[in-house]
């Protein structure tokens, strides 16, 4: 099956065409962070709460509602993929190395804000959300220039599938899938 994935790139110059300064990163992020701190799917007041963080609450033009509702849908779909399938909304890997970790730190920083809108208590976290969590503060903390060589692509290779697995794990646990949403609304006659 093929999954389509937001273009990084196009998406940005959306956004800054907009003027809303953040990029797609952070977007993702953000979104990802809500949908696994347990907002369900069907739960219509993240776009205003995304223009509340990102668009100092002024409403999104129609092209930028459009692509944004259908970034949320493509994140929707990839956190309940059997095949564990979400894809960061990063740069390219031909981009340069400080480009994908400055992205990647943008949206480790959108997931932590999405997930604190829709899960302040994370007393009933497994040990390992918790870590998680504890580990994309720290990540979004970093700030450091990376050297362009195959020991720093590969450090950014098994950070960026760490942040990856770590949102899916936080969705799983703590987010509530549309599927089930839909098998509710499937048998309520």
């Amino acid at each position: 099956m093929s999954k389509t994935t937001t273009n990084y790139e196009s998406f940005s110059t959306m956004l800054s065409q907009e003027n809303i300064i953040v990029d797609a990163a952070e977007v993702q992020g953000i979104l990802c962070g809500m949908l696994a701190g347990g907002m369900t799917a069907d739960d219509q007041s993240w776009i205003e709460a995304l223009s509340d963080v990102i668009n100092q609450g002024d409403g999104f033009s129609g092209k930028a509602k459009t692509q944004i509702v259908a970034l949320f849908n493509e994140i929707c779909q990839q956190y309940v993929d059997p095949e564990f399938a979400l894809t960061l909304c990063l740069p390219d890997d031909a981009s340069p190395i400080n480009d994908r970790g400055t992205a990647l730190l943008q949206w480790v920083q959108g997931f932590l804000l999405g997930f604190g809108l829709h899960q302040a208590d994370l007393t009933a976290c497994s040990a390992d959300v918790k870590e998680g969590l504890e580990d994309f503060t720290e990540i979004a903390r970093m700030d450091e220039e990376m050297n362009d060589d195959e020991e720093s692509e590969q450090a950014l290779f098994e950070v960026i599938e760490y942040v990856r697995i770590t949102a899916m794990l936080c969705f799983t646990e703590l987010g509530k899938s549309p599927l089930e949403s839909d098998n509710v609304t499937n048998s309520v006659h």
